[in-house]
C-alpha cells in the first residue's frame, strides 16, 4: 500500500511535467487536472500509474482529460 507521502510526491511531479508540456504553471496544470478529475484518477490508480514513465502518463491523461471536457491537446 502507497503512502499518502509517495502519493504525493508523484502528483507534485506528475503535475510538473504536466505544466511543461503544455506550456502552464504548476497552479493551472493542477487546477486544470483537477476540474477534469485526472488528479483523483491518478490518486485511485496510484499503484499502476506510479510505474509508467510520465511521459506515457501525461499523454494518457491529456486524452483523459477531454473525454471529460478539456479542451488541450
Amino acid at each position: 500500500m502507497a503512502s499518502v507521502k509517495d502519493k504525493a510526491e508523484y502528483l507534485i511531479m506528475f503535475v510538473n511535467e504536466f505544466a511543461k508540456r503544455y506550456h502552464l504553471s504548476e497552479v493551472q496544470a493542477y487546477r486544470y487536472l483537477r476540474r477534469f478529475k485526472a488528479i483523483e484518477f491518478l490518486n485511485l490508480q496510484y499503484n499502476v500509474a506510479h510505474t509508467q514513465g510520465f511521459d506515457d502518463m501525461v499523454d494518457a491523461m491529456s486524452i483523459y482529460c477531454q473525454r471529460n471536457g478539456g479542451a488541450l491537446s
